[in-house]
């Protein structure tokens, strides 16, 4: 039995949800804001993700961005009210695999549940190009979880690999410091942005031909930072 995650606040609506994707054959498990789908995720395996758009807190973008970075296979359906073209690229942008404007038909976000894990289960040989990364003299393998420099082998923790995913993943972009918070640390728990500094400083340790003059891993004054490979 396929088990889903339906994060979405609005009870009516994630009641009904839950109802007819249980009557479908679905085994379903609901949240009512990204934290508590984040720690869900975190402890059970899902085949899909429903994720509402608009959650209190932490965005339904924050959710998918911070399940990206953990999870790069498993598929997410984005419901929202906002429809504008610049929304669903967003969206897309993030890592959903798909994207239903409300209000929709429940056929058509079953057919599209459908679709999702039909692909899923075809089980497309993984390309491991995707999960290792070179930059310099680096050699990052996320698959595998091993760092490789020119000083030698490097063991990160969880954070730092999430970190690093989150910043290769947006090569050339500028990401906010509080877009790291959000999405590395998650809503409910938010250290100082110093620490995101020291986790910075630790990667130009590790990776940079010389820490003081990075090429990799700049700092953007007063926003944020940007890797460069």
């Amino acid at each position: 039995m396929k088990r889903l995650l339906v994060v979405e606040d609005e009870e009516s609506l994630r009641e009904t949800l839950a109802l007819n994707l249980e009557l479908e054959g679905y085994e379903v498990v609901t949240a009512t804001s990204g934290g508590q789908a984040l720690e869900l995720l975190g402890h059970q395996r899902f085949d899909l993700v429903l994720l509402d758009v608009m959650l209190p807190g932490m965005s339904g973008m924050e959710v998918c961005a911070a399940i990206r970075l953990a999870d790069r296979h498993i598929p997410v359906l984005m419901l929202t009210a906002r429809g504008a073209p610049e929304d669903r690229i967003e969206g897309l942008r993030t890592g959903a695999d798909d994207y239903l404007v409300k209000p929709f038909h429940l056929e058509e976000l079953l057919i599209r549940i459908g679709n999702l894990l039909r692909r899923q289960d075809m089980g497309k040989p993984e390309d491991r190009t995707l999960s290792i990364v070179r930059f310099g003299s680096n050699t990052v393998d996320f698959q595998r979880l091993e760092a490789m420099t020119a000083k030698g082998a490097v063991s990160l923790t969880r954070k730092e690999w999430a970190l690093l995913r989150l910043l290769v993943d947006r090569e050339g972009e500028v990401v906010s410091r509080q877009q790291i918070l959000q999405i590395v640390w998650g809503y409910d728990v938010i250290p100082s942005t110093r620490t995101i500094d020291n986790f910075i400083l630790n990667f130009r340790k590790y990776f940079e031909a010389d820490a003081r003059e990075p090429r990799h891993f700049l700092s953007i004054r007063g926003v944020g930072y940007r890797f460069v490979a």
